[in-house]
């Protein structure tokens, strides 16, 4: 199978040297990444690594994995799994134990992939490994996309924080957000954005539109029509104001005030879960509206939904 063109390996591999004598895979021009203590970026082939025996996740959702393989095909594996060597190999192949990313591994093996980009973990520290990531991550030059998912897999795997990487990096909580939630796009739209044919700025106006189906057209439209960010925001709005118009007009009805502090709480729910929250309360019951950014980052804050109160 034809692998995807510069797709594969990028993300946080972008930010790990490979083995000596092999250039790592860095974008021209950008400096060569910093040696990470304890760990190194290689292709492993797929059928030499196998699954962590003590993993406690034992379901992956068909549909989530199904649509994993459709992106691996468009855009190649973004976000390296994470590996340990195995010892004493009597064949004489080296062998691999995922530590991270066995979802991603299993996708990648059904969508045909021989080799997949991996970290070489050679440490248990994960706060040393995280903190040298970090600081890469501040050096290197990446495509938008490879910059979500670096973002993405520092907050998931590696326990790294909104605020650390806002602070580590010179950007906003916002930001870092707003290019995370372009792994939301269809993988066709991504892989746009990775060739560099789709600006973030394109991508982020693309995400308006309701549907998979309406943000690929508007993204094949912006290339066959060259068109500008400010032309795509316009066109999303006027995407938007026609559905509005098509959508049955609701019942008239007086709009119930909100009890007061339910901005406040919904900044409180927000900062503790890092991600957009809604509060909304009607007449007979309410509801909280808690974004996410995939099956990984749901996970997350539901992880952070039974963690024990603070003490």
């Amino acid at each position: 199978m034809t692998r995807p063109v510069g797709g594969l390996g990028r993300g946080l591999g972008a930010l790990i040297p490979g083995p000596v004598g092999t250039p790592g895979p860095v974008l021209a021009g950008a400096p060569a990444p910093e040696a990470v203590a304890g760990a190194r970026f290689a292709e492993v082939p797929v059928d030499h690594i196998t699954p962590n025996p003590l993993q406690p996740r034992a379901h992956f959702d068909e549909e989530a994995l199904a649509e994993l393989v459709v992106s691996i095909r468009e855009v190649g594996l973004l976000q390296p799994v994470v590996v340990r060597p195995l010892d004493g190999q009597a064949d004489g192949v080296q062998r691999y134990e995922l530590v991270m990313g066995e979802r991603r591994w299993r996708a990648s093996r059904e969508a045909g992939l021989t080799a997949i980009p991996a970290i070489l973990r050679e440490t248990s520290d994960d706060d040393m490994l995280r903190d040298a990531l970090l600081e890469n991550l501040h050096r290197q030059q990446l495509n938008p996309l490879e910059e979500a998912a670096a973002y993405q897999q520092l907050l998931h795997e590696f326990g790294a924080t909104h605020e650390e990487l806002a602070g580590r990096i010179g950007r906003s909580r916002p930001q870092i957000t707003n290019t995370i939630r372009l792994l939301q796009l269809p993988a066709p739209v991504q892989a746009r954005v990775a060739a560099g044919v789709l600006s973030a700025g394109h991508a982020r106006a693309i995400l308006g539109l309701p549907t998979p189906e309406a943000q690929e057209a508007m993204a094949t439209r912006a290339v066959a029509e060259g068109m500008s960010v400010r032309s795509v925001e316009e066109a999303v709005q006027l995407a938007q104001a026609d559905a509005a118009d098509d959508a049955p007009a609701p019942r008239r009805q007086g709009k119930r005030p909100q009890p007061a502090g339910l901005g406040e709480l919904a900044e409180r729910l927000s900062d503790r879960f890092e991600t957009r929250v809604k509060i909304d309360v009607g007449r007979s019951k309410g509801k909280v509206v808690i974004e996410f950014a995939s099956v990984d980052d749901l996970e997350r804050i539901v992880a952070v939904l039974d963690a024990p109160p603070p003490a």
